[in-house]
């Protein structure tokens, strides 16, 4: 069986949706109605309880049907036990209804299928012929009886709890029960045709019920009592009707029936109530028999006949019709029944009384009534209306025309037509009833009664037209329009004579003749406003006569009431009778109409007797009846509300207000009333009035001091003032002092829902009572939002609204709890609304609630309404009239604010402990949680719901994403009862798309469901604790859901997929669910830009619009745009309306009152095509928002999972080539928007990013014993064809005809990104030289070396290169373009990417294109056009800093890449004059803090390093052009080259000489990286230089003073540069040595302070024993890690730990990690180590042999012997022996130096120390 809920939500979404049911959907529908047969066919019906079964649920062990064994506990047994004794029931069966409980008439819509239709029908045919409709019968018995099962026993609870947890009375739930079945029993009588014994059985109910009602007036009986009635009265009404002569009437056929039913209905009872309803059946039955009458036999006919007669004459006797009137058609009950069963109430008397007065016995019994009352009747009542009213009738006058059945007739009449005047079409019986009723009037109150009826009949256009006809072409003799104005006129005229003649009285209206002006005003009014738009306006022209009785006393209430009335419809049927109507106000209506500005005219109001406050006040109060305040209130409000003139922001107006808040609203809780509807009227029209002047006007700056000016001023200018007042602001002080108006409408509202719902269902007013709240509530909502205005200014005397109103928590929780009141969703809108403004201001609101006791119950209102909204079957198209989009709106608003807050509340988190520690349990909690979930769950009518689940999952994802919510949240999700991440990825993630042309709104929120949803994955993915088992599990079973991948999880391969039948682990990419993501949203954008149609820029005034678009300003301040609640900026269709018709009226002002058709239907024309193009703007708008929404939620988990959770992967670098080939694929279509194009390059950049570090990551799934040096050789690298499609889409995308600078400067960082990482198929930080070492020993029986990987790599970067010519032009032109006129960002990043592509060059290529398109040229101009300005401490200088930068990078990448040649062209082309004349140079700021203004506004302190960014690469370009030097003969000192270098040397001295005064042992890499550049040009040209007078030769040689005795131990940091440096200055002294003939002292012997310093050869041994030191060290050092790195796998966890931390890697490693990535690390760290040391054993070899060829040198030339020998003091003369000395223990160090060990070739060098160690020991001697 299918569970009652499941099958509710079937039919509705199938039968009731807004679009046709799918195949899929008929097929579900017929299913599950037809497993259901069996539960309908028995509806309700249970077994008794039985001891055995008793005994069962005791032993707390149940077998269910169809079930295994369940268990319960003492809970379960205690309720099961319970619902079995208060509703008798068996005890199994209760425990079925628990099972149910925790798992949690429909009348077929027009437009279905007819084969559908026809299955359905015949499947409720067989169901009703099974027995349903008797069940239903007994049923509604049985519920009414004193037992369990119905009422309940005296023993029963007397509440019970409804599904939202709330106690309600039992007696109440069983007789809603028994209305729903009464209901059902109806609609079954419409399918199936009812037999003899069931209108028996329903005729027996039907008296028993009615006699309950005596002596109560209990709604839920009553319409219990009307659904029995109507049962039979549509039985014998449709039974007659659809008899034919092949299919007779089925109570026809049976004789007996017939004859039993006619005794038991013409019966008389003594209960005159229950009489009442058998007259009612009686009129049924003598229908029925008068429709079947031509079928049936003579004697037949004479017996129907008799009987029809009987029943007539006690129909008319008793008068039925007045009975019909009273208690059902005019009863609250009646009012407030369902809507559709009223409806069908209303169908079947239509064709009832249309049968009726068909028959020729029925019309001569109307004749005779008719005439009856006729005689009866008087035709005038004498005397006044005073004493009518008091009651001084004669025996004449006391016959009440209510009880004469013909006056009866014709207000029922009157009735059944009201509510549904569709029913009056091709109606010609009722016509002609009309016809035989207008005639002959001798009295008024047959009269009144019948134009009452015709202006019923005129309530649709075709009615309206017809009785307008009727009565203009006098087709009645009395009754015609002519007669009314003749009246009217009559007496206007009697009161103009009365007034002219002194001392005279004025006369009275007679009341007939008032009553039926009153009757013929109403008609005019029901004609007026059903009239045909076109033809009323020439119906009556003329409407002056209405207006001419308004200002005398004499005149009754209720005619000026009606008079009024009328006047009101004529203000729509034309603009010009606007103005009119108010002219005629002034002119003929009392005083305090308006303010004394309103209009033009001069007429004087002295001829006014009284004006309204004394109408009010002494004549209406007196009666108790206020009909003319009533409509002089309507009448305002229709003049003001079509007021479009607001310039005078009311002012007047204010007559009319003060009249209001003075007279009627402030003291109407103190009158009397003898109408509670007219009460109730008056009210409403009150309310209006207030809430069109707090909506039309707004609060301005000149109101702020309004209130204090005015205390200063004297009674008399106060008096003055008074007509100067706005009552906008007076409104605002009463609220905000809590005075008249506020006080009355906090009467209204405190009444409390629970009131006013009882009173809503019982009272005929009613229905305006619900729109007093609901006008209460909008003015509210109006005030809160202008009290913020002006409460800072007129505190302390007025306070904000919310201040108050907490002066009074009561009120507070009085009007938030309206969210319970379902009866107008219009009122829990504005609960809602003031809910949301509320938490925005109170920030004690939840403690309020809580102290209150009102949160328990608010959390459950909130709940139903939510869930009530969640089962609509419509679609709501205005969002902010969505109840369920008004809760989801407050709830996410409120994610942020203070803990405790709403949400907290409303969903249920304990607010008694720190709301992170909430455990959640919405299964057990009914609360907004619960339903959101459930609805998510479910997923149930995804076109209705559609913005509910858009914001269900954004609500989620706020909740999870906020610190304090987002713990229990996530726990909650990632939880094995929701499987809530996974489950959605299938039904909402990855589904198809609904089409844009008929379902774009759906569309719309589709995408967007799928973007909070991929957002709500990335949030479980990146915040949540894996070291959990719960969300480890969860962010498995996501990742594999995705990817459709198999994980890792340490190392060992597993699925964590829970369902067979998802994708597996297992599945290819194909399959994998983040590619079928992205193919959502790869279709073309909607066009957004605000350009019209062809359709809309051919019309006539569409230049006017673009004024009107192009205002970006809101609706609110006087544009026509507003925010969605998505935050779109889109166009107010109705301001863009208003915008427009005040642009059209200010250029043809005509158009307002004198325009022709033709031109007004031209302009409604060219509106209508605006507003659809509006329209359509907006959706388009929308959906483009919602693409890139759903575009970044795909990226925000591509990027999430490649930065964080890539590693549980095993074939990671294939799915990150799949989506950065996929990315790159869409971003370079030409349907993918700039925007879509931004984001998607982003993810490329993100996995290309990631691509690189995976190739150099440690490899998984490699068993740890195994691991050797040859696995990081082996590393995931992308196939060369991948590579290849890489850049060629990349180069497609850069190259696409929409874009713009920003989407290429992510597109540069991914082409550069790309290079890296197809230019290093080996890690970078290995240097060749250990790889080579490493191989020697790996390489056993491998085809794998170097010579092969640079190959490979030789075969990427020729393909690379061949790709990017193929487009190269175009590139270069998008390149070249961004380097010269993009912003300073721009230029950088594309300077950069041509330093790549010259880094790719093959043949010169590039170099040619940049110097034949002159970029060269332009970089040497910018370079030297940069100015002190630009070294500034701006953000833009810095940015101009770094073009800079990358503009000398990129010319030192030329002189690098194309060596001579480039250094060449560079000199060729005047670099060094260029770079000469930048000013960067001088500016040598280093290390300045500064402070730098963002673009963000913030001041960031920044290292702002002008070495590194300028100074550093113009020194290298300059050392790059030395290499030129080389070529040139020593002796050619005019060299151009020589000359320049030295003049740039010359003209920057003092940067040369402050960075050759730097303290080299406390410089910084940066510092020592720029003095080895200095030296090293110092040592390339200087010894050209003939003078030293710069002192750069004395510098340079002290410098070799301070370097050369150091100390390799304290120095090993910075030993590489600083040996760097040392072999520059070494090779400049071995210059110096051999071609200047340069001869060194031993040791220094100078004493002088003139004498300039030299090095002396005792510094070279020092410098050299220090090279020899280090090279032993550097040496084994080196073996030490080449061995341990071959050894890993034997190292110990704790050894290798050891070697990370020595590394200074502790960041690397985790305390999770394995031994594998550990051993990994210390490997990677090992070898950089071994690199550096071999570089360091590359670089002192060379100096060691410069050092030894200075001193072979020395040894070897006699002549330097002999000069040291011989010319020195004898304190030196053992000098050389000395240093011959300290030398050879040197040497022989240095001889067994090993080749293995240093990696190089040792032979030349050998012989070298073994020369000068020959000499030396020969130089000991001397």
């Amino acid at each position: 069986m299918v569970p009652a809920k499941q099958l509710l939500s079937t039919i509705e979404s199938t039968l009731l949706g807004p679009s046709p049911p799918t195949p899929a959907q008929r097929i579900e529908l017929m299913h599950a109605i037809h497993n259901s047969f069996s539960s309908f066919q028995s509806l309700l019906s249970y077994p008794p309880p039985k001891p055995s079964d008793r005994a069962q649920v005791q032993s707390k062990q149940v077998r269910l049907p169809d079930s295994s064994p369940i268990s319960l506990d003492d809970q379960d047994v205690h309720i099961a036990l319970k619902l079995s004794d208060d509703l008798y029931l068996n005890e199994i069966d209760c425990v079925s209804l628990i099972v149910s409980a925790n798992q949690e008439a429909v009348v077929l819509d027009q437009g279905l299928e007819v084969d559908l239709v026809s299955d359905i029908q015949k499947y409720l045919e067989d169901l009703i012929s099974a027995g349903l409709r008797q069940r239903l019968i007994s049923l509604i018995k049985e519920l009414n009886r004193e037992e369990p099962a119905g009422q309940g026993g005296p023993h029963s609870e007397l509440y019970v709890l409804d599904s939202r947890g709330a106690l309600v009375e039992r007696r109440a739930v069983v007789c809603r029960e028994r209305l729903i079945i009464g209901h059902c029993l109806v609609l079954s009588i419409l399918v199936v045709r009812i037999s003899p014994k069931d209108v028996k059985d329903i005729f027996s109910e039907l008296k028993d019920t009615a006699a309950e009602l005596s002596g109560t007036a209990a709604t839920l009986k009553q319409q219990i009592t009307f659904s029995l009635l109507f049962s039979l009265v549509i039985s014998f009404v449709s039974d007659a009707l659809s008899a034919v002569p092949d299919k007779a009437s089925i109570l026809s056929c049976d004789v007996s029936f017939r004859h039993e039913f006619q005794e038991i209905v013409i019966a008389h009872g003594n209960d005159p109530n229950v009489e009442g309803f058998v007259d009612c059946i009686r009129l049924a039955w003598a229908v029925h028999l008068m429709l079947l009458q031509d079928g049936t036999v003579s004697s037949a006919l004479s017996t129907d006949l008799k009987n029809i007669c009987a029943c007539l004459e006690v129909i008319f006797t008793n008068n039925v019709f007045q009975f019909l009137l009273d208690r059902i058609l005019r009863s609250a009950a009646y009012h407030n029944d369902d809507e559709d069963m009223v409806y069908m109430y209303n169908a079947y008397l239509h064709k009832l009384i249309t049968c009726f007065l068909s028959h020729p016995l029925a019309r001569d019994k109307v004749k005779e009534a008719k005439d009856k009352a006729m005689s009866v009747l008087s035709p005038y009542r004498s005397g006044s209306h005073d004493r009518v009213h008091e009651g001084n009738l004669n025996s004449q006058q006391a016959i009440e025309p209510a009880s004469l059945p013909f006056v009866s007739l014709l207000e029922f009449v009157s009735e059944i037509y009201q509510k549904e005047p569709e029913l009056l079409a091709g109606n010609d019986v009722l016509w002609t009833f009309v016809n035989f009723a207008g005639e002959d009037h001798t009295s008024f109150q047959t009269l009144v009664a019948f134009l009452k009826m015709l202006s019923t009949l005129a309530s649709s256009q075709e009615g309206a037209s017809r009785v307008f006809d009727m009565l203009q072409s006098r087709t009645f003799r009395s009754v015609g329009w002519s007669t009314l104005f003749e009246c009217l006129s009559i007496y206007e005229e009697k009161f103009k004579r009365s007034l002219q003649a002194a001392g005279a009285m004025l006369p009275e209206i007679q009341e007939g003749d008032a009553k039926a002006l009153v009757g013929y005003l109403t008609v005019l009014q029901k004609v007026m406003e059903h009239g045909n738009p076109i033809e009323r306006k020439n119906w009556f022209p003329d409407i002056e006569p209405f207006f001419k009785l308004l200002s005398y006393e004499n005149v009754p209430p209720y005619l000026k009431g009606a008079l009024r009335n009328t006047i009101t419809t004529f203000i729509q049927v034309s603009p010009i009778f606007k103005d009119t109507i108010w002219s005629y106000l002034e002119q003929y209506d009392l005083p305090v109409v308006v303010g004394t500005n309103i209009g033009n005219s001069s007429q004087p109001m002295a001829a006014q007797i009284y004006d309204m406050r004394f109408e009010l006040n002494e004549i209406e109060a007196r009666r108790e009846r206020y009909p003319s305040t009533l409509s002089f209130l309507n009448l305002l409000n229709a003049l003001i509300a079509e007021e479009r003139d607001v310039s005078d922001r009311g002012r007047r107006f204010i007559g009319v207000f003060r009249f209001i808040y003075d007279d009627v609203f402030g003291p109407f809780q103190q009158r009397a009333y003898a109408d509670p509807y007219e009460k109730w009227q008056l009210i409403v029209a009150c309310l209006q009035h207030f809430q069109m002047m707090l909506s039309m006007y707004d609060i301005k700056d000149e109101d702020i001091d309004s209130v204090f000016d005015q205390s200063q001023l004297s009674a008399v200018a106060q008096s003055a003032q008074l007509q100067m007042q706005l009552p906008v602001v007076e409104l605002m002080k009463d609220f905000m002092s809590g005075k008249t108006v506020f006080r009355n409408i906090m009467s209204i509202l405190t009444r409390g829902v629970n009131a006013i719902i009882t009173e809503r269902t019982t009272q005929v007013y009613g229905q305006l009572l619900e729109k007093a709240v609901q006008l209460s509530l909008e003015i509210l909502i109006l005030v809160f939002e202008k009290d913020v205005i002006v409460s800072d200014f007129w505190r302390p005397l007025y306070q904000p609204l919310d201040i108050i109103l907490s002066q009074d928590h009561n009120q507070i929780v009085a009007f938030l709890e309206y969210v319970r009141y379902d009866f107008r969703p219009q009122i829990q809108q504005c609960s809602i609304r003031i809910m949301s403004i509320l938490s925005s201001r109170m920030v004690e609101l939840v403690q309020l609630l809580l102290k209150s006791n009102a949160a328990n119950c608010l959390i459950e209102d909130y709940a139903a309404c939510l869930e009530l909204r969640s089962e609509e079957c419509q679609i709501i198209e205005n969002s902010r009239e969505d109840s369920g989009i008004l809760i989801m709106q407050l709830l996410i608003d409120n994610i942020s604010r203070p803990a405790p807050n709403l949400t907290q509340l409303l969903l249920k988190f304990d607010l008694d402990t720190p709301i992170e520690r909430t455990v959640l349990q919405p299964r057990f909690h009914y609360s907004c949680l619960k339903v959101i979930l459930d609805m998510l769950d479910q997923y149930i009518k995804p076109d209705v719901n559609a913005l509910l689940h858009e914001f269900g999952f954004q609500l989620l994802y706020e909740l999870c994403l906020d610190p304090v919510t987002s713990g229990p949240t996530m726990d909650l999700l990632s939880s094995k009862k929701y499987h809530f991440f996974v489950k959605h990825l299938v039904t909402v993630g990855v589904a198809p798309l609904p089409k844009r042309n008929n379902t774009q709104a759906l569309r719309i929120s589709s995408l967007h469901q799928r973007a909070w949803l991929l957002k709500l994955l990335a949030t479980e993915l990146h915040a949540c604790d894996i070291s959990g088992s719960l969300h480890r599990e969860a962010c498995q079973s996501i990742l594999a859901h995705i990817f459709g991948k198999d994980i890792i999880e340490d190392g060992i391969h597993s699925s964590t997929l829970q369902n067979g039948d998802e994708d597996s682990g297992a599945g290819s990419m194909s399959k994998s669910k983040v590619l079928e993501l992205l193919e959502v949203v790869r279709f073309k954008s909607p066009d957004t830009y605000p350009k019209f149609s062809e359709a809309v820029r051919n019309l006539k005034y569409v230049s006017l619009v673009e004024g009107i678009i192009g205002n970006p300003t809101t609706s609110e301040k006087g544009g026509i745009y507003y925010y969605s609640e998505r935050g779109d900026r889109l166009i107010d269709l109705a301001s863009f309306r208003d915008k427009l018709w005040q642009k059209f009226n200010l250029i043809s002002p005509q158009l307002g009152s004198f325009a022709s058709e033709a031109e007004l239907g031209e302009v409604r024309e060219t509106i209508q095509h605006l507003l659809r193009w509006g329209w359509k703007y907006n959706k388009n708008l929308e959906e483009q928002a919602a693409q890139l929404h759903m575009l970044t939620g795909w990226s925000q988990i591509v990027e999430v999972t490649v930065s964080r959770r890539m590693s549980s992967f095993p074939n990671r670098s294939e799915i990150l080539f799949q989506v950065l080939d996929v990315s790159l694929s869409t971003s370079a279509s030409p349907d993918c928007s700039m925007k879509m194009a931004v984001i998607l390059t982003q993810v490329a950049l993100t996995c290309m990013a990631k691509l690189r570090d995976e190739r150099f990551l440690c490899p998984i799934g490699l068993d740890s014993d195994s691991f050797t040096f040859l696995d990081m050789l082996m590393m995931k690298q992308l196939p060369n064809g991948a590579c290849h499609s890489i850049l060629f889409k990349l180069i497609m995308a850069i190259l696409r005809q929409e874009s713009s600078e920003a989407l290429r400067r992510r597109q540069y960082a991914l082409l550069l990104s790309y290079f890296q990482y197809s230019q290093n198929m080996v890690d970078p930080d290995v240097p060749t030289s250990v790889l080579k070492s490493l191989l020697l020993s790996e390489q056993e029986g491998e085809d794998l070396d170097l010579q092969k990987i640079h190959k490979e790599q030789a075969e990427l970067a020729r393909a690379n290169f061949s790709i990017f010519r193929k487009e190269a032009q175009a590139v270069l032109d998008v390149v070249i373009k961004d380097a010269t006129q993009g912003s300073e960002s721009g230029k950088t990043v594309s300077l950069f990417v041509l330093d790549a592509l010259i880094c790719i060059d093959h043949d010169r290529f590039i170099l040619n294109q940049l110097q034949s398109r002159g970029f060269l040229r332009s970089c040497f101009i910018r370079i030297s056009n940069f100015s002190s300005q630009d070294g500034g401490r701006s953000l833009d200088s810095l940015q101009r800093a770094c073009t800079l930068e990358a503009e000398l990078v990129l010319l030192l990448r030329i002189s690098h890449k194309y060596g001579k040649l480039g250094a060449q062209v560079l000199f060729s082309m005047g670099v060094l004059e260029h770079t000469s004349s930048c000013k960067a140079v001088n500016i040598h700021v280093k290390g300045s803090l500064m402070r730098v203004e963002t673009k963000l506004g913030r001041d960031v302190a920044m290292d702002i390093d002008r070495q590194r960014m300028i100074v550093a690469p113009i020194l290298r370009i300059v050392l790059s052009l030395t290499s030129l030097v080389d070529t040139s003969e020593f002796f050619e000192v005019k060299n151009k080259i020589v000359r320049e270098v030295i003049d740039f040397v010359k003209g920057h001295q003092l940067l040369f000489d402050q960075i050759l005064r730097e303290n080299i042992p406390k410089a910084e890499d940066l510092t020592l990286e720029e003095i080895n550049l200095v030296v090293g040009i110092l040592c390339k040209i200087w010894p050209y230089e003939e003078s030293d007078e710069y002192g750069f030769v004395q510098g340079l040689f002290g410098m070799m003073c301070a370097l050369f005795p150091r100390d390799s131990e304290n120095q090993r940091k910075s030993e590489l540069k600083v040996f760097q440096l040392c072999f520059s200055l070494s090779s400049y002294l071995y210059f110096l040595v051999t071609k200047k003939f340069l001869r060194l002292q031993v040791s220094d012997v100078s004493t002088g302070y003139n004498v300039q310093q030299q090095p002396t050869l005792a510094l070279l041994g020092s410098l050299l024993n220090s090279v020899t030191a280090t090279l032993e060290r550097a040496c084994e050092e080196k073996s030490l890690l080449l061995n341990k790195i071959q050894d890993m796998n034997e190292l110990s966890r704790q050894e290798v730990d050891e070697i990370i931390s020595m590394c200074s890697r502790k960041e690397c490693v985790s305390s999770s990690d394995n031994i594998q990535k550990r051993r990994y690390i210390a490997m990677m760290e090992m070898c950089q180590v071994a690199g550096n040391k071999d570089q360091l054993i590359t670089l002192l070899l060379p100096l060691a042999e410069n050092v030894l060829n200075i001193l072979l040198i020395h040894l070897q030339d006699e002549e330097t012997v002999e000069m040291i020998t011989h010319g020195a003091k004898s304190d030196l003369e053992q000098d050389l022996p000395w240093l011959c000395g300290k030398l050879v223990p040197i040497l022989e160090r240095l001889e067994l130096l090993s080749e293995d060990k240093t990696g190089h070739n040792l032979k030349v060098f050998r012989r070298l120390v073994n020369s000068l160690k020959e000499l030396a020991i020969q130089n000991l001697a001397l």
